[in-house]
């Protein structure tokens, strides 16, 4: 066989995604017909700038899912090497041997091997897979960190605000390249630090939840006491087999690298969006319904989450996007020096860093994953301004 032209490699990478057009065609047109009854996720699709990043975003979201999660996309297992295909250009011709006779495989490595004769599209299919197990689910573990301690700092103010306000400052205070940097360090892996800080921040998901449904369903025992018994056991149950490792049905586990990884995340960036939250909530409590509710003799914890919350949700969700954007490129900076995830990870990361040390020979190994961490980023980027465009709308 002979090696494939741009053209026909370009021809098959279309055909190899082609489970993730039809979840992305079928998307946009369920959002697209019922959008007037989907809020501010529908009026997304008024902004072509929202679309835009959506449509980036769910591309990768997609084949992070489909690819990684199903291989329904990728062509070649990403551990497999073949000493035959170690820095072959794009579109060469494969043919694993087993003795004498040749295994059915994927015909070619559609864009080249890399330094380990691994294949380079495969790889960057999974490295999508490996940053949306990490991004968006640590940036929401950050954001309920941030929003149950926000919250009572900027409502109630007085030495709480003061203490909760010089913690994070105090954090804030480290770059946060250094800070993650430090934190996923091998010798502060060692001590076990990063193992109890899970302890500490995982709960805050479980005190959220238990304080949300304690404050909407305080007038009917039968369903609060229902709502916070679920949370409480799936919860316990859930963070003592991520945090600590200790699942009594053996069940749920926590690889330790990918751990080490979410709560530098969690740590990092939680400190911004309590800072962020503090900030709208003491904008917020002036106004007059949440007077109204005081007046009608609502608890403190049901007026911020039930009145200010809901109020700031727009800069919030912005905020959120463009926090996985950051986290994103965060995991690739980490991959980038060799440190968090294991070393024959294919995050986007660690492939570029792999790919760097013969760039000006054989640039193909380092280029897809490098523009993929730039499309998602931009898309999340993107996705922002159209949620801030529309929120600014309501």
């Amino acid at each position: 066989m002979e090696t494939l032209s741009w053209g026909e490699i370009f021809v098959r990478i279309l055909i190899q995604f082609i489970p993730v057009w039809i979840a992305l065609i079928a998307t946009f047109a369920l959002s697209i017909t019922f959008k007037r009854r989907l809020g501010l996720y529908g009026k997304l699709f008024d902004s072509t700038i929202g679309m835009t990043g959506f449509a980036l975003v769910m591309f990768w979201v997609f084949t992070g899912i489909l690819g990684g999660g199903f291989d329904m996309v990728i062509t070649h297992d990403v551990l497999e090497q073949s000493g035959a295909m170690k820095n072959k250009v794009p579109g060469t011709p494969y043919t694993k041997m087993i003795g004498d006779v040749a295994e059915n495989a994927y015909p070619y490595y559609l864009l080249g091997g890399d330094n380990l004769g691994r294949d380079v599209f495969s790889r960057m299919i999974v490295g999508a897979w490996e940053v949306m197990k990490i991004a968006p689910f640590a940036t929401l573990f950050a954001f309920m960190v941030g929003i149950t301690l926000g919250l009572p700092a900027g409502y109630y103010g007085t030495k709480l605000d003061t203490f909760l306000s010089f913690l994070a400052n105090l954090i804030l205070a480290f770059p946060v390249i250094l800070l993650f940097y430090l934190l996923v360090t091998p010798e502060i892996v060692a001590t076990g630090i990063p193992v109890y800080m899970a302890g500490v921040l995982f709960i805050f998901p479980i005190i959220f939840l238990v304080v949300l449904y304690n404050s909407r369903f305080f007038t009917q025992p039968p369903k609060r006491n229902l709502y916070v018994a679920l949370t409480v056991l799936i919860g316990g149950w859930l963070y003592l087999g991520i945090a600590w490792d200790a699942d009594p049905l053996g069940v749920i586990g926590f690889p330790p690298n990918l751990l080490v990884v979410f709560v530098a995340v969690v740590f990092v960036n939680s400190p911004t969006v309590f800072r962020i939250v503090r900030g709208l909530t003491m904008d917020i409590k002036s106004r007059d319904y949440v007077a109204a509710a005081q007046t009608r003799g609502e608890g403190p914890w049901y007026i911020m989450l039930w009145e200010i919350l809901p109020n700031v949700r727009g800069p919030l969700i912005v905020d959120f996007c463009l926090r996985i954007g950051y986290t994103t490129i965060l995991l690739g900076t980490l991959g980038f020096f060799g440190l968090g995830l294991s070393p024959e990870s294919p995050d986007w990361g660690s492939t570029i860093n792999e790919g760097r040390k013969l760039l000006s020979i054989y640039p193909h190994p380092a280029l897809p994953p490098a523009l993929s961490l730039l499309s998602l980023v931009l898309g999340l980027n993107l996705l922002a301004d159209g949620l801030r465009e529309e929120s600014l709308r309501d």
